[in-house]
């Protein structure tokens, strides 16, 4: 199984960035997919997850700007992120897993991560 984090960059505060993260190895319609993020010096966070029939979490930090969406044709999910702020910064990280709604923001209920995109936010 792989999974290909892409669309990393720097963008200025306000900005946009659109990630994406492609999946092979895996019945990609079977998996729930989420994004999570690491700052420097901080511990991994988790961003949004969106499950196999398309219905999400987000972060309270990214509701309303962050949307998650997924391809399943094209076995790949996608992160847009608009009115980008400089906490934002961290590089983030694609994973698969089957996770249990109960557990469903935790990084430990996805079997699958990709290599991680970095996406910095300057003020």
């Amino acid at each position: 199984v792989q999974l290909q984090a892409s669309g990393g960059g720097l963008v200025q505060a306000g900005g946009s960035l659109g990630l994406s993260c492609a999946a092979s190895g895996l019945t990609f319609s079977n998996y729930g997919m989420a994004w999570f993020r690491q700052a420097p010096g901080k511990e991994r966070e988790f961003v949004v997850a969106i499950r196999w029939n398309r219905s999400t979490n987000y972060a309270d930090s990214v509701k309303g700007r962050f949307t998650v969406s997924r391809d399943n044709a094209k076995n790949t999910v996608y992160l847009q992120m608009n009115s980008l702020k400089p906490g934002d910064t961290a590089v983030y990280y694609c994973a698969a897993g089957r996770p249990i709604t109960s557990a469903i923001t935790e990084g430990r209920s996805y079997y699958y991560w990709g290599q991680g995109t970095l996406v910095t936010v300057s003020s």
